[in-house]
């Protein structure tokens, strides 16, 4: 497992990181989900995401106990605040009182003193971003977090958080943790280079493009059984991707990925770590055949020649325009 510089940081992360958005806690029973983690484990991988409004807090839960016997100085566990955890007005959003009741929540439930990397998970507009900043910096000064992060803000709302942090001598941030993939592209005209700029590491969600970039959903054929778009829950995320125009363009990555020997996902995921503003992408799995196969696109570096051909097969469906 190749293992990357998270942003201009010094903590290091596994190229391929773990993580259990609809998983852990919802798609699958927690033996399944102990053997992910352990499959993950096996095969290099130590950096582990997750977010304490993922299955209503059970994810956090169950990833703990995955984790648990792990020497935790060999793993990076990562998770993140804003969405709602409870009934309460202030059982969501970025205020001082949320961060500092759900980083306890958070250390509860993944049975640790401290996480590596706390992230807020969307920005929060009705809060000062200063009251923001300054409760981030204050977890990680009482050793709760190492470093923290951010997830899905804009190139303005970074901007304006690493501008403001340097003004009141507050801890930066360290990461982003944006929706990227072949499909989904909006951050490369104006997050990519500022955080480039900056020292903001990239923590890729989505690479594999909520599983359309695995191939396994056709056009004009009923998407399979047990999959993302028979969930309830789960097939508003992905409607806009199952289209037969982008279902028939993707398709057509089946044989270039065969001839560089390759399978569908193991292309997907090498073409986000290509970018050098990537320090991990994070895949989930509800196998761990899943979790063999996708790691060894750590080790794959693609061509120009194949980065090109790729990005003229796909062509008119790929998204540079805004986040979906």
């Amino acid at each position: 497992m190749e293992f990357r510089q998270l942003g201009r940081s010094g903590l290091k992360i596994s190229a391929i990181a773990y993580g259990n958005w609809v998983t852990h806690g919802s798609q699958i029973d927690e033996q399944g989900a102990r053997a992910c983690v352990h499959a993950a484990l096996d095969e290099g991988i130590t950096t582990f995401d997750t977010a304490d409004a993922y299955a209503a807090t059970k994810a956090e839960e169950v990833l703990g106990r995955a984790l648990k016997g792990q020497r935790r100085e060999g793993v990076e566990i990562l998770t993140k605040v804003y969405f709602p955890t409870g009934p309460g007005a202030n059982d969501r959003g970025l205020s001082r009182k949320h961060i500092l009741e759900s980083i306890n929540g958070s250390l509860k439930r993944l049975g640790c003193e401290y996480v590596d990397l706390y992230q807020a998970h969307r920005f929060d507009p009705t809060t000062p971003l200063e009251e923001t900043l300054r409760a981030f910096d204050d977890v990680v000064r009482q050793g709760k977090a190492l470093y923290v992060g951010v997830s899905e803000w804009t190139a303005d709302q970074i901007r304006a958080a690493v501008k403001t942090a340097a003004a009141m001598g507050l801890d930066r941030i360290v990461s982003n943790q944006p929706q990227y993939s072949l499909l989904q592209r909006a951050i490369e005209e104006e997050i990519l280079p500022l955080c480039a700029e900056v020292g903001i590491g990239q923590i890729a969600w989505s690479p594999l493009a909520q599983g359309v970039l695995t191939g396994k959903y056709l056009p004009g054929s009923p998407p399979p059984q047990g999959s993302r778009a028979t969930d309830p829950a789960g097939r508003p995320r992905i409607a806009h991707l199952l289209r037969d125009e982008v279902l028939d363009t993707v398709q057509k990555l089946g044989p270039v990925a065969r001839e560089a020997g390759l399978n569908m996902s193991q292309l997907a995921l090498a073409w986000v770590l290509q970018n050098p503003g990537v320090s991990s992408a994070i895949i989930g799995a509800s196998r761990p055949d899943q979790i063999r196969q996708n790691a060894a696109a750590a080790e794959v570096t693609l061509d120009a020649d194949l980065m090109k051909t790729v990005d003229d097969l796909l062509g008119g469906v790929v998204n540079r325009a805004v986040p979906i």
